[in-house]
């Protein structure tokens, strides 16, 4: 990933920061893109403390406890999953926020269900947890620089409504 994404880190970190809140991320598409994005801001250690890389659908359920009836049902990209990961995250990281990352980067593994350049995010938080999707276009690298451009700009969306 090379695309810098500091200013938009340092609104979330002053956001995090004036809540006394905490982040951590369950990634799976994005392979720790987000979390290197995050931890690129000097001081990232005062509000973020935990990421998550489970790639593998046995780190999913090892590490973030989603279930495997979910996994088998609907699949590693879906709601469902991303939802169980961001909350996975939020409870094993005892932290106030986490968002999750799910997709098919490619080039291969699409279906017409779920084609190339789909994500599934999901942001735990406070309020509960909220998710949705974006199918992103361009090769696997730019699928992934995507993908964690959207996650972050939708959580500061979140921490600015936040009260």
């Amino acid at each position: 990933m090379t695309v810098s994404h500091d200013p938009l880190v340092q609104q979330i970190a002053d956001k995090l920061i004036a809540q006394s809140a905490s982040l951590s991320v369950a990634e799976s598409c994005t392979g720790g893109g987000v979390a290197q994005a995050l931890t690129a801001v000097a001081g990232a250690s005062a509000w973020f403390g935990y990421g998550f890389v489970t790639y593998a659908n046995s780190a999913k359920i090892e590490l973030l406890g989603v279930d495997e009836a979910t996994l088998a049902a609907y699949g590693a990209v879906s709601h469902q999953v991303a939802e169980q990961m961001a909350e996975g995250a939020r409870i094993n990281a005892s932290s106030t926020w986490a968002l999750a990352t799910t997709g098919i980067a490619g080039p291969d593994g699409g279906s017409a269900e779920k084609p190339v350049g789909m994500v599934w995010f999901a942001w735990a938080g406070p309020q509960g947890i909220r998710s949705q999707h974006r199918v992103f276009s361009g090769d696997r690298a730019s699928v992934r620089e995507q993908a964690v451009a959207f996650a972050l700009i939708e959580l500061r969306k979140l921490l600015n409504f936040t009260v």
